[in-house]
Formats: structure tokens, C-alpha cells, sequence
């Protein structure tokens, strides 16, 4: 069950004596007004319940009943660095205190430091970075980069791909979000490797690679070559599954860019900064793509923002031609403050090099046992903070718990509810659970979650054959 919280509590990272008692009588009145006054995203509204969060530390998140919840979702898979981190929380009312807010148009010292600490952290074809709100408008910017630059219109992208909320960024996404809102821009989607559901009848991952490349190919010459600006790809798929790429297939990838003229737009919105144990998730096979769309975990979601990280040659087409973007809030100076504190504390506190670790040795060999468990789980697959448990009704035949396209419901729905009764908050999508704590999470925590998941596995098994 969710632990009663003790008081008083002190902080992980002993910093300053804190108590979250419970107070039931507070969390009615945030409850009350977020269903009269808040209209949420995603959502029929008259079915909300929301959790009402009171406090938030580390790993770990509490509600107003005084219970806490061990966060294995990392919000929308954004507290790369866990919540409340001091210095980040630091960095942020420094800026606060010394310079609020400033027009994009004027430069900033913190700004200039965002962005060389971020295009350090890319490939050496990176030049500069153009900063946005947030990672649906970096992907807007970066297809807007990418047809200005080739003077081509067509955007490709995978199936079970999300790319945003934007007029262009949701054209590009490749699950069912995207059937309500397209508009017609020029956009191909493709399918991309996932060996578990192959569409390419392949039974090994080198086949799958082999095979998702061909169809690429083929896709690409009857779309023409010469009309498409930009492949755009999660460089390891994150709502649509946590796919991750076959050895090979993001090189087949630049290679086809390579040869037709097409830039390479990774979106590293879900799998950038850590989550998948390198700083961006495509430097795990070693590519170079043109253009590199961030957010979220950049400054562990503590201040909106996102961005475009751009390389040189398109760098170069804007030297003396108008680039026709631009927001208000680009390049924020709070945003940019927790971008500095956030990038220096995990360069101090070995982050990256802890989210790699955390996968080898804990996530990956504690959820693969689960399988070994419980009927129930089809496949795990990840790397990094970042795993999919897929549950099925049928292992042979690999029927989805849910159907593709089905709201969270039923038996997935059960499942989540035990896993908050026991102290836990996973990620939940499509048919699946999605294990993406923290990526400064400690081993022990790591284990706690993976022990409430299998607990919680245990009431849905009978549903399994």
C-alpha cells in the first residue's frame, strides 16, 4: 500500500527540514477547482479524476491524503534529473532575482550558455540552437528549417510516432491523436522497425532492419526524392512503445538521406538528456542527423522550453536570408537558467553514466524477469530509464490487452490503480507500462518499483491464456 508519510521528513539530499502532512481538507479545494475551472488536454473532462499532487522531491511525488508514490513516469517522461532538484531550483531563482524575462531579440548571457552547453552535448556538426516553448514547436521550426533549406514540402515520419500538438507536429505524429486534427499539409508516414509486431514478417532484428530499410527505400521512390525535405523520427520511439532502432537502421536511414538530399530531423523531445544513457539517444549507433529537436528533460521539465539544434550547412542557408519564425518566450531567461543547472548537475553528478548503469544492471534484468512471471507481459524491451512492458491477452498469437487506438481502460486501468495503491506511478500507453523513472534514480528505488510492478502484475495474470 502507498506509505502514510511520516513527520516530519527530510529530504533525500538533506537540504532544509520539510513536512507534507496530510491535509484531505486542502486537497478538496485543489480538487474542486481544477474539475470547475481547468480544461485538461487529452481528455473527456466530465470522466477526470485527477490525482492531486501536494509535494514533490527526488524520486518521489506525495498527495494531499499524505501518501507517496514512488514516480516511475517521470511526469510525461520529464524529471530526467527527479524533481526538485536544488540546484536546479537554485539556478532558477538566481535568474529570477538578477533578470526575470527578456525579449529573444536582444542577447543574454544565459542564453549563450544554454546553447553552448547543449550543442556541446550533440555531434560535431552542430552549430547553433534555436529555442522554442516546447517540443512540439521545436518540431514545427524544424520541418519550417528543413523545407526552407531544400526547397521541398514533403515531411515523412513513422507509424506509432507522436511529434506534438501543432498544426505540422501532429500531421507528423503516427498514432491515432493525429486522425482528428490533419489539415492536409504534405506529410508520407511510413513504417518503422518493431520486431515484435513486425509488419515485414521478420524473425530476427537483422531482418527487421533489412526489411524496414527496403520499404524506406521504396517509399521514397514513390514519393519522388525530389519533393521530400525531411525524414523526422524519434530516435527511439517513446508513447508510441519505446521502440528501440536495430543495429543499423538509423545508419540505413542517413545513408538514404544522404543519397537523395533529404535532412535527417532526430526528436529526442522523450529520449534526450540521459533517458536512454547518452546525452541524445541517436549518439548510442553513432549518426549524425541535420537538425535535433529537444525539451523535457533538457532542464527536467522545471520551466517550459524546448528547441532546435542545427547543424551547420543549415546553419549557413540563414546567414543572409530572413528565418520566417520566432516566439515570444524564445530563449527564456528562467528557462535558460534551469537548462545551465540542470546540464552542469548531471555532468557533476554522473547522470548519464547512472541511467545507462541503472538499465544494464536493474531495469533490464528485474522487468525481463517479470516475463518469467507473469503470463500477462508479452515482451520488455529498453535501455537507459527508459522500458515498455507489453501486456497481452495471448502470448502465441501476441493479442494487445487493449485494442490499438483504445483509450486507458479496463484491464490496463486495474492495473495502474494497483499500481497507485501500492505506492507506485507508471507510465501507461497503448497496451503497455512504461518504466521511466528518474534517470538519477538510486538502485534501491529502481528495485522498489520493479517489486510493486510485479505485485501489482499479479492481479491481471488470470486474464492472460
Amino acid at each position: 500500500m502507498a506509505r502514510a508519510l511520516g513527520l516530519p521528513y527530510r529530504r533525500s539530499r538533506k537540504v532544509n527540514q520539510m513536512s507534507y502532512a496530510a491535509n484531505p481538507t486542502e486537497g478538496k479545494r485543489v480538487y474542486d477547482l481544477d474539475r470547475q475551472y481547468v480544461f485538461h488536454s487529452w481528455s473527456a473532462q466530465g470522466k477526470l479524476n485527477p490525482l492531486c499532487i501536494a509535494a514533490a522531491d527526488g524520486s518521489y511525488v506525495w498527495d494531499y491524503e499524505g501518501n507517496q508514490y514512488l514516480d516511475f513516469s517521470s511526469q510525461l517522461v520529464f524529471t530526467n534529473l527527479g524533481h526538485q532538484h536544488p540546484k536546479v531550483v537554485a539556478g532558477i531563482q538566481e535568474q529570477a532575482g538578477r533578470l526575470a524575462t527578456v525579449a529573444p531579440q536582444h542577447a543574454v548571457d544565459v542564453r549563450g550558455e544554454a546553447a553552448k552547453l547543449i550543442v556541446e552535448a550533440s555531434s560535431d556538426n552542430m552549430r547553433q540552437v534555436f529555442f522554442t516553448a516546447g517540443g512540439a514547436d521545436g518540431n514545427e521550426n524544424a520541418m519550417r528549417m528543413a523545407r526552407l533549406h531544400t526547397g521541398r514540402t514533403k515531411i515523412m515520419s513513422f507509424y506509432r510516432s507522436y511529434h506534438g500538438n501543432t498544426t505540422s507536429a501532429i500531421t507528423a505524429t503516427g498514432d491515432q491523436r493525429r486522425w482528428p486534427n490533419e489539415y492536409g499539409i504534405h506529410h508520407v508516414h511510413f513504417w518503422g522497425p518493431y520486431l515484435y509486431r513486425s509488419v515485414f514478417h521478420a524473425t530476427t532484428q537483422e531482418e527487421e532492419c533489412e526489411r524496414a530499410l527496403a520499404h524506406l527505400a521504396e517509399v521514397i521512390t514513390f514519393e519522388g526524392p525530389q519533393t521530400i525535405a525531411a525524414i523526422l523520427l524519434e530516435s527511439v520511439v517513446g508513447t508510441g512503445g519505446i521502440l528501440i532502432p536495430p543495429p543499423g537502421y538509423l545508419q540505413g536511414v542517413r545513408d538514404l538521406c544522404d543519397k537523395h538530399g533529404i535532412m535527417l530531423i532526430c526528436d529526442e523531445v522523450m529520449a534526450g538528456f540521459g533517458r536512454t544513457g547518452k546525452w541524445f539517444a541517436y549518439q548510442n549507433w553513432d549518426i549524425k542527423p541535420d537538425l535535433v529537436v529537444f525539451a523535457k528533460g533538457v532542464n527536467s521539465g522545471s520551466v517550459p522550453v524546448g528547441g532546435v539544434v542545427i547543424s551547420e550547412p543549415i546553419v549557413a542557408t540563414f546567414q543572409d536570408r530572413v528565418f520566417p519564425g520566432g516566439l515570444t518566450y524564445s530563449g527564456h531567461p528562467l528557462a535558460m537558467a534551469s537548462i545551465v543547472a540542470t546540464i552542469n548537475a548531471m555532468k557533476d553528478e554522473g547522470t548519464v553514466e547512472n541511467a545507462a548503469a541503472i538499465g544494464e544492471n536493474v531495469l533490464g534484468p528485474g522487468l525481463n524477469a517479470l516475463m518469467e512471471r507473469h503470463p500477462i507481459v508479452g515482451e520488455v524491451r529498453g535501455i537507459g530509464a527508459f522500458w515498455a512492458v507489453e501486456l497481452v491477452l495471448d502470448r502465441k498469437t501476441k493479442e494487445p490487452l487493449l485494442p490499438y487506438g483504445a483509450p486507458v481502460s479496463g484491464a490496463l486501468a486495474e492495473l495502474n490503480a494497483e499500481c497507485k495503491k501500492r505506492g507506485l506511478l507508471p507510465f501507461v500507453a497503448g497496451n503497455r507500462v512504461h518504466m521511466v523513472p528518474p534517470c538519477n534514480i538510486s538502485e534501491t528505488e529502481a528495485k522498489e518499483g520493479i517489486a510493486i510492478l510485479d505485485d501489482a502484475l499479479s492481479t491481471i495474470d488470470h486474464l492472460a491464456s
